[in-house]
């Protein structure tokens, strides 16, 4: 009798588990919505899931109908290294920066969009992610192999303009000083080291321009470019 008593006890635990876990994913959105933190301006039906990072969000500005999706990690460094970077002696400098995110209107993320400014970092409107994109304007210092990576400063400081339009594949990097252009189509697992020209497709690492779009025949055309 007892172990039936204790299987009727874990079969109903297990009911109100899942009947609560049930109303959590009922009002994800909504909690999601009312825990936002205040950024540099008021967007209109904003929407980062939780789980999120969201580091001095008073540097980014974010457009309307915005809606990204789980895991994703926005900063928008005033300096360099945080607290959690700092190696085991604290360095005499720190690295400062002004930096600004500026996310346009009706831009989505599927999951796990990491986007990290120095500088500054543009998305225009209507640009459409894939998941585990990394967006970063800055790289890590490897001027020393004799110095954990971590306490090298940050190099290669230079805005990222995504513009309108685009679709960015999964697995995507965008590297330092990248302009994508309008309408643009990055396929999955590319490494953008270089900027695309407007209306193009990239892929590959480095990702390198397979084809245009020829507006007088209305269709895409291959080409043979490696810009």
């Amino acid at each position: 009798m007892e172990k039936i008593i204790h299987k009727l006890i874990r079969r109903l635990n297990r009911k109100m588990a899942i009947k609560f876990g049930l109303q959590i994913q009922k009002h994800a959105k909504a909690i999601s919505r009312a825990s936002l933190p205040k950024f540099a301006n008021t967007p209109e039906n904003l929407l980062i899931e939780l789980p999120r990072r969201i580091i001095n969000p008073d540097r980014m500005f974010i457009g309307n109908d915005v809606s990204i999706g789980p895991d994703s990690f926005f900063i928008a460094m005033t300096h360099y290294p945080t607290k959690n970077m700092e190696g085991r002696e604290k360095p005499e400098r720190y690295q400062t920066f002004d930096s600004k995110i500026v996310i346009g209107d009706r831009v989505t993320a599927t999951a796990n969009l990491q986007i990290a400014a120095q500088k500054e970092i543009i998305i225009e409107d209507d640009v459409m992610f894939a998941s585990n994109i990394h967006i970063n304007d800055g790289l890590h210092g490897y001027s020393s192999a004799e110095t954990p990576y971590k306490s090298q400063p940050i190099i290669r400081i230079s805005p990222i303009v995504i513009k309108k339009g685009c679709w960015i594949g999964q697995n995507v990097i965008v590297f330092p000083g990248v302009t994508i252009g309008e309408n643009c189509v990055v396929g999955a697992n590319s490494v953008v080291t270089r900027s695309i020209p407007n209306q193009c497709i990239a892929i590959g690492n480095p990702a390198r321009v397979i084809k245009k779009w020829d507006r007088d025949k209305q269709e895409w055309l291959s080409t043979d470019s490696k810009s």
